[in-house]
């Protein structure tokens, strides 16, 4: 391990960001496998849904808890105690044959996973300074249409050539090597001193971090539902080969991934990430109205807007997720992050299936539109600017910089 600071903060990024591209395609990449399952199982859209919303369901039960396992014993220990277990999961997963089993496999695998989803963000929080945070939680936050984006290109292909079984053993291969990773080379951030305000109401106390988690909850439906059915939407209703659909759409995550990192930059910039969050939240609606109006009557357009909502339905995650660490403090930080986690999951963990449901019923057109009203009710309940975050200085500027825990040399 180098002594060097720089060099070992952005050695924890890419490990942080590694370890949650690994569980992001368990977490969120299994919706390129809908036509696999419905294949093998029989299943209905809506059945295929379900299945595929086991690993969200997982982090409903686990996610608070692996919160408070990285505030008392360290980012570390928790990736580690994830993913192994994950990995190990998954290749029983690829064994087994019958839909139920594999059902509450992957529920295991999500409960297994949710780890990395706090312990991750707060690595990458504990590391770098206030006014680095913003592209730092980017970059970390890029791994989600990474991880989608990697999905959609290898798993369909390996599920159709060579079974699905290869397909979730190479997620378990993938979850196993981050895991390994984590063992050689993490190294938990410096924690500051602790102190009896950390017994004290702590930073749910008026009632901020409520409304980020609401909000950032409410955007995650469009997310998910752009995300959970766009392959499906480019085969059935486009008419595009299946190959071709992953690929295209392998291509939109990483532009989702750029984007995701320009955020982050955008927030570090303006010393703020609640206006960039605003104002995204806002440009997702209308894309994802465009979207359905495409949908209904014209679809070259409604596949435009597909591609693009792909990378703005993302766009808001690591500024989210930036503002709820920075306003709960060091030692708070990874709980904080497991409610936020929480709200989120058990906001989406129904949307594969109604959403399913409905384009089922009623076509993609009236799935869309209900889901571009999600953004701009987040838009609305996002709180106004900080005062003072609990641990530390609120603004991220270069000026709060000197506040933050430095690596030790």
């Amino acid at each position: 391990m180098t002594g060097n600071p720089a060099h070992r903060r952005w050695l924890m990024l890419a490990i942080g960001t590694g370890g949650q591209t690994a569980m992001t395609t368990v977490l969120y990449g299994l919706p390129s496998l809908l036509p696999a399952f419905q294949r093998e199982f029989g299943l209905s859209l809506a059945g295929a849904g379900a299945l595929v919303s086991g690993p969200i369901l997982g982090i409903l039960l686990t996610m608070v808890g692996w919160g408070l396992v990285a505030d008392r014993r360290g980012e570390r220990f928790a990736l580690a105690a994830g993913l192994l277990p994950a990995a190990a999961v998954l290749a029983v997963a690829a064994a087994v044959r019958g839909a139920t089993a594999l059902a509450v496999l992957l529920v295991l695998a999500g409960a297994c996973g949710a780890s990395v989803n706090s312990a991750s963000g707060r690595l990458v929080i504990g590391w770098f300074p206030p006014h680095r945070r913003g592209i730092a939680m980017g970059v970390r936050q890029a791994s989600q249409p990474l991880g989608v984006g990697l999905a959609a290109a290898v798993l369909p292909p390996l599920a159709e050539h060579a079974g699905l079984p290869a397909a979730l053993g190479c997620c378990a291969l993938l979850c196993a090597v981050a895991g390994g990773a984590v063992l050689l080379l993490a190294v938990d951030p410096p924690r500051p001193p602790q102190t009896s305000t950390v017994r004290g109401p702590g930073p749910y106390r008026g009632g901020r971090l409520w409304r980020l988690h609401g909000a950032a909850a409410l955007l995650c439906v469009p997310q998910f539902v752009v995300a959970g059915f766009a392959l499906v939407f480019l085969t059935a209703a486009r008419g595009w080969p299946a190959a071709t659909a992953g690929t295209v759409l392998a291509v939109a995550n990483l532009a989702g991934a750029g984007v995701r990192l320009l955020a982050g930059w955008w927030s570090d910039r303006v010393g703020s990430r609640l206006r960039p969050m605003r104002l995204l939240a806002l440009a997702t609606a209308a894309d994802v109205l465009l979207l359905a109006l495409g949908a209904a009557a014209a679809p070259p357009i409604g596949t435009a807007a597909l591609l693009l909502a792909t990378a703005l339905t993302v766009s808001t995650n690591g500024l989210h997720n930036t503002a709820v660490a920075e306003h709960a403090g060091p030692a708070w930080a990874g709980r904080a992050l497991g409610v936020h986690g929480l709200g989120q999951h058990a906001a989406i963990v129904l949307v594969p299936p109604l959403t399913g449901a409905l384009v089922t019923a009623h076509g993609f057109a009236p799935a869309y539109a209900l889901a571009a009203a999600f953004p701009v009710a987040a838009a609305a309940l996002l709180p106004g600017e900080p005062a003072a975050p609990a641990g530390e200085t609120a603004a991220p500027s270069p000026d709060a910089a000197s506040a933050a825990p430095r690596a030790p040399a």
